[in-house]
């Protein structure tokens, strides 16, 4: 009798133990969603996640414990990946980050990887621990009755589950807003389930074939070549970087650098769409390449490397390649990562050369490393009269931008030089401002090996996004005009110069990075098939707009035409 009264008593003491620990884990993570609903939604998805687990083990204790533990295993992941890689935690990320890049990953950030082993150790030994603890509610039960029981609990706790990500759910106003409202905001893990239901790509709004015919039909013979013999491109992608001397707090002449001020062998430089924030380079390597933003595909543009570049049937390098080029990529991660050396294949590239292939170090290399490594390739690849287009990216400027003191720093930036703005503000920037330097020295080198000779070349260098400075960026004012302060988080810069005569592109307010393909190929004096041709035609009509062109019927119908008619993309 005594030793049953101790064992009910341990019982209830870890049953308690239990529901405290769960109570813990909501606390820190549906109750610091910023809206009463998106916390009652997050208290909702827990409860019904506990229930499938108490019917499935038949144990309250585990159920508590396991159901709390997953909640904030997720917070805990989704609070990490917007810290240190700058983006949003999606579903996709267990499917196509985890997959191939979570090495890459953890090398760069060895605190993690310590971390990740130990998970790997203790997490089996706690969960195998309080499964021995907890006592099976259903063992008093027949078999056939407690099988039933548990069944239909578990799937009625699922469906409720289900109902509540389902966009006419209970839940349907936390939907309203845009993706990247969403992915913005600060409720992570409500914005987590809520995209969970949008996760393969799909085309935009389309217009009538008769009106796409009747708008882009002259477009369909193409454009022909201006230039001969066709130059070689380079096509630098530099990651997170951006004109600091737009931002009202840079006042020091550290501020105004060189690579982002034009000369005279500029063709078109200026302030650049971009469709991303804090990360997601790929998505402007795939807009880049393709001429198409990959939000228009939906969420599940996000992660055009796997859903969208193996249905791409024109592109930059595609087209570059049947012209008799030969298409070369330098990449500043290994080839695994998010999908690259597959997608790179897909996109139209010959060859791909990633960090172990250069033998340089990934996270370790600045700018004029990855571009000496590119000069490298070029002199051992290029063949006399066969052109080359090389798409070389960076990752000097990568994030985070604070994870080093001040005065840590190369002089003179250790020093304290913006000392009007905030600690972190100041912070974020010198960083940045110091890696700059170093960039625009590889720059520098960059065009004295292909501008400065007889070969006609064509630059182009572009910000693919900006950083997010550990969210300060956003609070650091822009001189911007007041028809683009709406874009203000989604400005860089683009800069394309040629040795040769070329014709001086039109200037925009802001020019869509999913016009850089066309432009790059009408510096070059290039011919433009039917897609690039229209792709130029969009550009001039809309003022160098793309998503954000107020003709919505012109731009339904060019969508009509490249993807019904040019079937661009299948």
């Amino acid at each position: 009798m005594k030793q049953a009264l101790v064992r009910s008593v341990l019982g209830a003491f870890i049953f308690l133990c239990a529901c405290a620990f769960v109570t813990f884990c909501y606390l820190q993570t549906g109750w610091l969603e910023p809206e009463l609903q998106q916390r009652f939604f997050i208290l909702t998805l827990m409860a019904c996640t506990v229930g499938i687990l108490l019917f499935a083990s038949g144990r309250p204790t585990f159920a508590l414990v396991m159901g709390g533990f997953l909640f904030f295993a997720l917070k805990f992941i989704a609070v990490m990946k917007l810290r240190y890689l700058e983006s949003p935690l999606m579903l996709a990320d267990f499917t196509y980050f985890a997959r191939t890049s979570l090495v890459e990953t953890l090398e760069h950030y060895p605190h993690f990887r310590r971390l990740a082993l130990a998970l790997c150790v203790f997490v089996p030994l706690l969960v195998g621990l309080i499964w021995y603890l907890s006592r099976n509610i259903f063992t008093r039960l027949r078999l056939l009755p407690a099988a039933g029981i548990r069944l239909a609990g578990a799937a009625i706790c699922a469906l409720l589950f289900g109902s509540c990500l389902l966009p006419s759910g209970p839940f349907a106003s936390l939907y309203h807003d845009g993706l990247w409202d969403k992915l913005k905001g600060n409720a992570q893990l409500t914005d987590f389930f809520i995209n969970i239901h949008d996760s393969r790509p799909h085309l935009p709004p389309l217009a009538s074939a008769v009106l796409a015919e009747q708008n882009w039909a002259l477009t369909a013979t193409g454009m022909p070549a201006t230039h001969t013999p066709y130059p070689d491109i380079v096509q630098v992608l530099e990651e997170s970087t951006f004109d600091p001397a737009h931002f009202t707090g840079c006042t020091i002449a550290q501020c105004r650098v060189r690579m982002f001020q034009p000369d005279a062998d500029t063709r078109a430089h200026g302030m650049l769409r971009t469709h991303t924030f804090g990360g997601g380079t790929w998505v402007s390597e795939f807009t880049a390449l393709t001429g198409m933003p990959q939000d228009i595909f939906g969420q599940a543009g996000m992660y055009a490397p796997y859903v969208l570049a193996p249905r791409i049937h024109d592109s930059l390098p595609m087209l570059l390649h049947r012209l008799g080029y030969l298409t070369v990529a330098i990449y500043p991660a290994g080839g695994n990562f998010i999908n690259a050396r597959n997608a790179y294949r897909e996109y139209g590239f010959d060859q791909f050369y990633d960090i172990n292939d250069l033998g340089l170090t990934m996270w370790h290399t600045t700018d004029a490393q990855m571009f000496a490594a590119a000069k490298r390739v070029y002199d051992k690849i290029k063949k006399p009269g066969q052109p080359v287009f090389f798409m070389i990216l960076t990752l000097e400027q990568h994030g985070p931008h604070d994870d080093k003191p001040l005065a840590s720093l190369p002089a003179p930036f250790n020093q304290g030089l913006l000392p009007a703005l905030p600690a972190k503000q100041e912070l974020n920037l010198s960083t940045y401002l110091s890696r700059l330097q170093s960039s625009d020295e590889g720059m520098t080198q960059l065009e004295n090996d292909f501008l400065k000779r007889s070969e006609p070349t064509v630059i182009v260098h572009f910000g693919d996004h900006l950083p997010s400075f550990s969210d300060a960026i956003v609070k650091m004012p822009q001189t911007l005009p007041a028809e683009l302060q709406r874009y203000k988080n989604n400005l860089t810069y683009y800069m394309i110069k040629s040795n040769f005569d070329a014709p001086e592109l039109p200037a925009y307010p802001m020019l869509d990075i999913a016009y850089l393909p066309s432009r790059v190929l009408r510096t070059a004096g290039l011919p433009e098939d039917s897609y690039f041709s229209a792709l130029t035609t969009m550009e001039t009509r809309c003022h160098g707009l793309y998503v954000d062109c107020p003709d919505k019927p012109m731009l339904e119908s060019y969508y009509t035409w490249i993807f019904d008619r040019l079937h661009v993309y299948q």
